[in-house]
């Protein structure tokens, strides 16, 4: 491909993640381009800023599709635990048929921190935590004692309490007293 300019560059990547259904990385966009990676990093954000729904995970840039309407249900769940057990929790979620959107965590000095995961099998569960292991990054919940928020996703209601049942089973849901 010749080397696109702008706009150019930004409509293709647009047009590029329309068609991916697996996570891309902004190398990979990079080298189809023919540009620099930080060139990507800076479309993407430009993108974003315009609100085209980008997310960043730890497998590269996806395009959040519109799910049908009614078709996915979502919720919130406070969580608690150890570093150690994130990979059971992960798990736990995704064998029911939940997706694990993102992580938030609260912060003292900076505020919310969300972060986007993604994880929908166990496949992805091992590509986000290889990830972790080989950028020997933290988890979020180390911020905060463990203490953490998950948005989910899944098909049904149904499904979503599934996987909320199990986190309460394990010990890792909080819930209101």
């Amino acid at each position: 491909m010749k080397k696109l300019k702008g706009a150019e560059r930004r409509s293709w990547i647009l047009s590029y993640l329309v068609e991916q259904e697996q996570p891309v990385t902004g190398s990979d966009l990079a080298k189809q381009a023919n540009v620099s990676r930080q060139v990507i990093v800076n479309d993407i954000t430009l993108l974003k800023a315009t609100n085209v729904p980008i997310v960043s995970t730890s497998q590269g840039y996806m395009l959040m599709q519109n799910k049908e309407a009614g078709a996915y249900v979502q919720k919130k769940v406070a969580c608690n635990h150890q570093s150690k057990d994130s990979e059971d929790e992960l798990q736990t979620l995704v064998d029911v048929g939940v997706t694990v959107e993102n992580v938030t965590v609260e912060h003292p000095v900076y505020g919310e921190i969300t972060s986007s995961i993604m994880v929908s099998n166990r496949h992805d569960v091992e590509m986000f935590l290889k990830k972790v292991r080989e950028t020997e990054a933290s988890f979020l919940l180390e911020l905060t004692s463990g203490v953490h928020l998950h948005l989910l996703s899944a098909p049904s209601e149904e499904i979503l309490n599934r996987g909320i049942e199990a986190l309460r089973k394990k010990g890792y849901l909080i819930e209101e007293s």
